[in-house]
């Protein structure tokens, strides 16, 4: 799984140039048609078709999915739509609020809030660490209150670095987009999984 930027027209130049590098050996990326089919759940509550580009690697062979940097692996929303529900519960919202101010299941929810929550320091620590690379003064938030509120402050604090690195006119990713996109998708993976922050995503 390879995050990549929201328009597909440029991910298509990218691989066209052979401008997208393989994240395990570093090899040229080739287009190797599209992955199913799915639809995300947008935040009005409307959804849209999603077909990501599928790419092998010329050099080690390894298939990836491309997914643009609105969505996370394994889930129907958009990252918006589970980032609102993340920073609204970080502010002291229970999920049954968050969920039906959403428009979410409540078990969906509370799912993706316990998700969060189990990988919470360990974002925490790698989203401090983006953001202190990106900026050498970075503004680094204080205690949140909780370890998964400590987790958003630092995911809003590496989306602000990195907008006064590059500008907000170059720089147009969302927060939560900024998180899917050096996560690779994998945000809300099983606890037991790693979550490496890739910096070098073409975001």
């Amino acid at each position: 799984m390879l995050t990549v930027g929201k328009d597909a027209g440029r991910v298509e130049r990218l691989l066209s140039e052979g401008r997208l590098t393989c994240p395990v050996c570093g090899a040229r990326l080739r287009g190797w048609g599209h992955a199913r089919p799915r639809v995300i759940r947008g935040e009005g509550g409307g959804g849209w078709r999603l077909r990501p580009r599928r790419v092998r690697c010329g050099g080690c062979r390894r298939t990836h999915v491309l997914l643009p940097a609105f969505v996370l692996a394994r889930r129907a929303d958009a990252v918006a739509v589970i980032g609102a529900a993340l920073a609204a519960a970080a502010s002291g919202l229970g999920h049954r609020l968050v969920a039906e101010r959403l428009g979410r299941p409540e078990a969906t929810v509370r799912g993706w809030l316990r998700r969060f929550a189990s990988r919470a320091e360990a974002l925490r620590a790698g989203f401090t660490a983006l953001a202190c690379a990106l900026d050498p003064d970075p503004l680094l938030p204080g205690p949140a209150g909780s370890l998964a509120a400590d987790a958003v402050a630092a995911i809003v604090a590496a989306a602000a670095a990195a907008a006064r690195r590059w500008g907000r006119d170059v720089f147009v990713l969302s927060a939560w987009e900024l998180a899917a996109a050096v996560s690779s998708g994998r945000l809300l993976a099983p606890g037991s999984t790693p979550v490496p922050l890739n910096t070098s995503c073409p975001w």
